[in-house]
């Protein structure tokens, strides 16, 4: 990087740039080589953090076209399409999602494709593929992959490093494994196992700095404080639906209206009876709002 802008160090002309939106970024590398270097250098992404520009975007994967992520900007309401996700399995489905270290992975799942020719499914239940994407450098990068291939888990970070739990190995077998992934040193080591498993897909949120992980139709929750305590089991009592932490409270859909749920309490939040006929969408806390994403409408949408 020399001569970013004229009649400026470039480490000043760097922390011009790295006050500049991100969805402008294809542009600003198109005005020069250093520039394109610039954009794309670790240099940036430090010098955003350190100016307070760094950006939280929602990040979505599509089931048609397969494989497909985008990011949504919620304060200038614009989608960014990201590359295709290089997985070889067709429509990727019961992952883990996490971000970061300013990069998203894309954990485990299985294939969820059937042919409608035949009605065969694709084969793949569960895989131990990791995946990284760096949105400076607009590329997917393939990680060392989990100890035990798995789907429907439960996945968050914890200080910057990924927990996984729970899940399944096959559409009949259910695990109780942990493991926890070092972005930095790009491995895989194993932590204590959650103190009982269920036959149902389990998920994970991090709430007040811990690790709770929750099973579908089951009550007790497993939390996380630390690796080295181990997990402990409570019984919350918390209502079963899709879920988002904004931005340290929990906040549940069930029955068409959003419950702010905490510990045994609960107080309506707001109605939701819009989302009574849709099936299937996501709940995702960003900065101090929920989003609602995607799911099916009725039998035919």
């Amino acid at each position: 990087m020399s001569g970013l802008i004229e009649g400026l160090p470039d480490p000043v002309a760097l922390r011009c740039l790295a006050r500049v939106p991100f969805y402008l970024y294809p542009k600003l590398e198109l005005v020069s080589r250093s520039w394109r270097v610039a954009i794309r250098s670790p240099e940036l992404f430090k010098a955003r953090e350190e100016v307070g520009s760094a950006e939280e975007l929602l990040c979505v994967c599509a089931s048609d076209p397969e494989n497909l992520w985008q990011m949504y900007d919620p304060l200038r309401d614009l989608w960014i399409t990201l590359p295709v996700l290089p997985s070889k399995i067709r429509h990727l489905a019961h992952f883990g999602v996490v971000s970061t270290g300013g990069k998203l992975f894309v954990l485990g799942g299985g294939s969820d494709y059937v042919d409608p020719s035949t009605g065969d499914q694709d084969g793949s239940f569960a895989t131990d593929d990791v995946w990284s994407y760096d949105p400076i450098m607009h590329r997917w990068t393939q990680r060392a992959p989990m100890i035990l291939p798995r789907a429907m888990f439960a996945c968050c970070v914890l200080n910057g490093r990924i927990i996984v739990a729970g899940g399944f190995t096959s559409c009949r077998k259910s695990i109780s494994q942990a493991e926890m992934y070092d972005p930095e040193k790009d491995i895989w080591i194993p932590i204590q196992d959650i103190n009982r498993t269920h036959n149902s897909a389990c998920t994970g949120l991090v709430i007040g700095g811990k690790m709770h992980v929750l099973h579908k139709g089951l009550s007790t929750v497993q939390v996380l404080d630390n690796v080295a305590s181990g997990w402990t089991a409570e019984d919350y009592g918390w209502l079963q639906g899709p879920m988002a932490v904004v931005p340290r409270a929990l906040y549940v859909m069930s029955h068409g209206l959003v419950f702010k749920q905490e510990k045994e309490v609960r107080k309506v939040a707001i109605s939701a009876s819009e989302f009574r006929r849709r099936i299937g969408f996501a709940m995702a806390g960003l900065r101090d709002e929920f989003f609602v994403i995607g799911g099916l409408i009725g039998p035919d949408r």
